[in-house]
């Protein structure tokens, strides 16, 4: 991909001073006012993945989460998480009434490629909601064309980026900042390109880049929290945009943090660094 020039839309640096904050909650606040996060996927195998975004999405305030996965996995997800609602779905139709009741979608995290993955995605293309999509949702798009809802954020890591553009992987980390306006562009959404220096850009170019982080980060299950993370702080009333560079910012900071410990960084480790960032970030009570 040839480099991209954008005169006027240099990088916005993403830092505790440029990114947005969640406004104070009342002393009468409810559980109804901070939304509703369900969280669909986790095919055979990859069950973990769900979990890990739906942990991550109720210690970053979501009023409710909820979670939609196999049927095999729902006594280990209550014993792991008994604060999420999980229902086993095996098919779309089974799928209407969680989506009803949600008000965020997040999909992707375990979804699988086969045919059960593919009949959930169908069902979330369709609901006019808030969506974040991840791993296998973005390799379904790669496959086969839906237009995605408004309002909705992508999370692609480079091999992903570069499956739902065509090109290599070697392409887009030659030209990130291009690749992630074009995916936006391409799919009218915010578009967060995951990798060392985060890319966060919009439809009409706008571009942040955010330059904490830690190699320790590195390993499995750390773009599920994220996309649990982005599923929150969309649920708590902010737009595609601040969510996006908020919850990278987040995100990184807590990898950070924890990565510089070393090795052996666990993806279920960050969810509660990036509740106590979050909180110092912005007060709960002001």
């Amino acid at each position: 991909m040839p480099q991209t020039k954008h005169p006027g839309h240099t990088p916005q640096l993403l830092t505790g001073m440029t990114v947005a904050r969640l406004p104070a909650r009342p002393v009468h606040a409810q559980k109804g006012d901070f939304g509703h996060v369900l969280v669909v996927g986790g095919d055979l195998g990859t069950g973990g993945a769900v979990l890990l975004a739906a942990e991550a999405a109720l210690r970053c305030g979501a009023g409710l989460v909820s979670v939609a996965t196999r049927t095999e996995h729902v006594a280990a997800s209550l014993a792991r998480l008994p604060e999420v609602m999980c229902q086993g779905v095996s098919s779309a139709n089974q799928l209407m009434t969680p989506l009803e009741r949600a008000s965020v979608l997040v999909v992707g995290p375990g979804l699988g490629q086969a045919a059960w993955g593919r009949s959930l995605l169908s069902a979330v293309t369709n609901a006019e909601r808030p969506q974040v999509w991840d791993a296998d949702a973005l390799n379904l798009l790669a496959r086969t064309p839906l237009a995605l809802p408004s309002a909705s954020i992508l999370t692609p890591h480079p091999g992903e980026a570069a499956r739902l553009l065509g090109i290599s992987t070697e392409a887009v980390q030659a030209d990130r900042a291009g690749a992630a306006r074009k995916l936006a562009r391409r799919y009218a959404s915010v578009c967060v390109l995951k990798g060392a220096g985060t890319l966060v850009a919009d439809p009409v170019g706008k571009l942040a880049l955010c330059e904490r982080g830690h190699p320790a980060m590195a390993g499995a299950g750390l773009g599920d929290v994220l996309t649990g993370v982005l599923g929150a702080l969309l649920a708590q009333g902010l737009d595609t945009w601040d969510a996006a560079c908020l919850g990278v910012w987040l995100h990184a900071c807590a990898g950070e943090h924890l990565g510089s410990k070393g090795r052996g960084l666990a993806a279920s480790d960050l969810a509660p660094v990036i509740r106590e960032l979050l909180e110092e970030h912005s007060a709960c009570l002001g």
